[in-house]
């Protein structure tokens, strides 16, 4: 485990898009937020650049990535938004690179892929949380959102409880192991790759938006068949936004969440507001984590050192 350092009032933020184009209203929106937090922010060269459904070429998307992982001004990289295109540059990433220069890396949704990546290359944690265009600038966001970016000035231990929202037990029981996963189709794309998450062990996070129940269903029996869910060592189930169904009848989420994670042999919790959602508790990637049914208790160590 390699932990980032912490921020300081004065340090610079880099934003780039390393997946979709952002609106860049929205981007411009949302940069009072952190001038706010005492922070500075350069963007990254080509955050501009639309090709397709693509923010710029995988040549410019990766440039911008390895360009703030060099610039030691910079100490925390937060990402636009997501969409789709991180599984397009990480087979080129210089993984050295991140190694040599740990920084904060904040992002969740396509960022799925490169949060795996990255923590099974290099051991760096890394930030599922909410993002400047996508995020910051929703009339929606709140004070609770806003407020999970204060781990990244000091090492803070978060528990999450009921009082956020009402969870659920799908299985019983008490775990420890390092947290991994985030977005579902995302984790399931890493399949039969090089980057393959692994869950063995492991406190797994899983969300997603948009997906009907019948894709949520399988996905899950994608990651079943494969072997990562009988190997973790807990699972918590995160904000599942939009999950229609496409026709009816259908199966609920629930029925499906029972089916492929009510008879496993870890603890298993759902209700959390973790996601597509506000509030968005965000947590650090590759760190330990307790999940304890009993209490309703998710328990997640610091993501940074202190600086």
């Amino acid at each position: 485990m390699l932990l980032p350092k912490a921020l300081q009032e004065g340090d610079t933020v880099g934003i780039i898009a390393p997946a979709s184009p952002p609106e860049m209203k929205c981007l411009q929106d949302a940069l009072p937020f952190f001038k706010n937090l005492g922070l500075n922010v350069k963007l990254g060269k080509h955050i501009r650049e639309v090709y397709g459904y693509l923010a710029g070429t995988d040549e410019k998307r990766l440039e911008d990535f390895h360009d703030m992982m060099v610039d030691e001004s910079i100490k925390a990289i937060i990402f636009a938004r997501g969409g789709y295109g991180t599984g397009r540059i990480v087979a080129d990433i210089n993984y050295d690179l991140v190694r040599n220069n740990p920084k904060i890396i904040w992002g969740y949704s396509d960022i799925t892929y490169l949060h795996t990546a990255i923590r099974q290359k290099t051991g760096l944690v890394t930030f599922h949380g909410p993002m400047v265009a996508s995020d910051i600038a929703d009339p929606d966001f709140d004070v609770l959102t806003a407020s999970s970016f204060q781990q990244l000035f000091s090492p803070t231990t978060l528990q999450y409880n009921g009082d956020a929202s009402c969870l659920h037990v799908l299985v019983e029981g008490e775990s420890a192991g390092t947290l991994v996963g985030g977005n579902l189709s995302l984790l399931v794309n890493t399949l039969g790759t090089e980057f393959e998450i692994n869950t063995e062990g492991k406190i797994l996070l899983i969300e997603d938006i948009d997906e009907p129940p019948y894709r949520v269903d399988a996905l899950l029996n994608q990651l079943k068949l494969a072997g990562k869910l009988a190997s973790t060592a807990g699972i918590v189930v995160g904000d599942f936004a939009n999950a229609k169904p496409k026709k009816e009848p259908s199966l609920t989420l629930d029925e499906i969440f029972n089916h492929y994670l009510g008879d496993l042999t870890c603890p298993v919790m759902s209700g959390f507001k973790i996601g597509h959602c506000f509030p968005h508790f965000a947590v650090p990637l590759g760190v330990r984590a307790i999940l304890n049914t009993k209490e309703k208790t998710f328990t997640v160590m610091p993501g940074v050192q202190a600086k």
